[in-house]
């Protein structure tokens, strides 16, 4: 018995491309299209878009889990909201935030123009003031705060702010300068987190540590090399985790400032990980310590 011979439309042979070509040149043929603009239409579509940058004081945001919780903010202010169709069927808005927001109607390119065609917006972006940072002092009463040093990759800072809130964290502090600001790319990484959590900025992180000793915390700088395992160092009832940039850990005068200089536990080979995934785990181990 033999296999039935597949049909040239199907085979995944050369032909399948000439039936594929064949296909292109009827669609071009009845919209009106001739052979020359088809080929230039297809090499634009294939050709990266850089994008353009936001005037001065705008940010841009995209993806639909990002903007759904921008939205959802009564913090954020939006200005200006680009979108597909089948991204708008999928948000949902009911009439009353249509008419308020004036969506306007787009093709993906359009959004691409603006991101450039690397972005994953999936068909929506909006324009937006940044958030304003919160103080220090409105820390007073939390229970559990991460603190960045010189952290500036906006992929692992996203990525830390969704474990803070997946963890319950009150707030996230940075320093103003060497820590990347609100941006499109952090934002799409934090899926959505960016609006869920108080973000404070720090001018210099020494004296903001003193400054949370002084609201009661427990400052744990996160250390491949710390003498002590994380557990044995969590004390009391508010808990601030302090991590390093990969590389460079935290710098000396952080390390002086800390309440305890604490390792991760690894019994594998490996003994140091990805910031954001330090930052989950540390982040996990705290809040079952405050809650016990």
């Amino acid at each position: 018995m033999t296999d039935k011979k597949p049909s040239p439309e199907s085979s995944g042979t050369p032909q399948d491309s000439h039936y594929a070509r064949l296909r292109r040149q009827f669609r071009d043929q009845k919209s009106g299209v001739s052979p020359q603009q088809a080929q230039q239409n297809r090499f634009d579509r294939r050709k990266p878009i850089k994008g353009t940058p936001a005037a001065d004081g705008i940010i841009r945001l995209y993806g639909l889990h990002t903007v759904k919780a921008a939205l959802e903010n009564p913090r954020r202010k939006i200005l200006r909201m680009m979108v597909t169709k089948n991204a708008l069927t999928r948000l949902e808005l009911d009439d009353a935030t249509l008419a308020r927001l004036q969506p306007e109607i787009v093709e993906p390119r359009d959004i691409d123009a603006l991101t450039g065609s690397d972005a994953v917006h999936q068909g929506i972006l909006i324009e937006t003031a940044a958030l304003k940072p919160r103080k220090l002092q409105d820390l007073k009463e939390g229970t559990l705060i991460l603190v960045l040093d010189q952290v500036t990759d906006p992929h692992n800072v996203g990525a830390i702010l969704r474990s803070a809130v997946a963890f319950g964290a009150d707030a996230l502090i940075t320093t103003s300068r060497h820590s990347p600001q609100e941006s499109g790319v952090l934002a799409k990484s934090a899926s959505g987190a960016l609006e869920m959590i108080d973000q404070i900025e720090v001018r210099n992180l020494a004296e903001a540590i003193l400054e949370l000793h002084e609201l009661g915390y427990m400052t744990i700088g996160l250390d491949s090399e710390g003498p002590q395992e994380m557990e044995h160092t969590l004390k009391g009832k508010k808990i601030a985790l302090v991590l390093g940039a990969e590389g460079k850990g935290l710098r000396q005068k952080t390390r002086e400032t800390v309440n305890a200089l604490a390792r991760l536990d690894m019994p594998g080979p490996i003994k140091s990980l990805n910031v954001s995934n330090a930052a989950a785990i540390s982040l996990y181990a705290a809040q079952r310590f405050l809650k016990t």
